[in-house]
């Protein structure tokens, strides 16, 4: 404000002051405290905001490291029920043309320390007629 202006309006020359002004600086203060809440409002919803962005970056992140896990797991079932389909397949193929399973003889009843035990029960297939 030049010397001029405040000739021409005294209300805010510093030598006049009414009451009237100081209740305004008192109110201004109070307007300044808003300002301060107000700011110190908006950087703490900024970082909220902050928080809950890299609290969803950590679990996007977490569900996509599940996600190839679980793709992984699925791959690695369908593998185990293929080998379980193939050895089941096997195991058929093979109870039809083996011959122990077909000898009359009871191998829970012998004793594991017959050293002759499949030769005995090969030779029951060639007692037994079957081929």
């Amino acid at each position: 404000m030049s010397g001029l202006e405040s000739a021409e309006n005294p209300a805010h020359s510093p030598a006049s002051s009414s009451s009237a002004d100081r209740a305004s600086q008192d109110y201004g203060g109070g307007d300044n405290k808003k300002l301060r809440r107000r700011e110190k409002n908006r950087i703490a919803a900024q970082r909220s905001r902050k928080k809950q962005t890299l609290k969803a970056d950590q679990l996007h992140e977490e569900y996509e490291g599940l996600e190839q896990e679980n793709t992984a797991l699925k791959r690695e079932i369908r593998k185990l029920s293929e080998e379980v389909k193939h050895l089941s397949d096997a195991l058929k193929d093979h109870e039809r043309a083996c011959p122990m399973i077909r000898c009359t003889m009871n191998f829970a009843t012998t004793p594991r320390s017959h050293p002759n035990i499949i030769a005995s029960c090969l030779s029951c297939e060639g007692q037994s007629g079957v081929s």
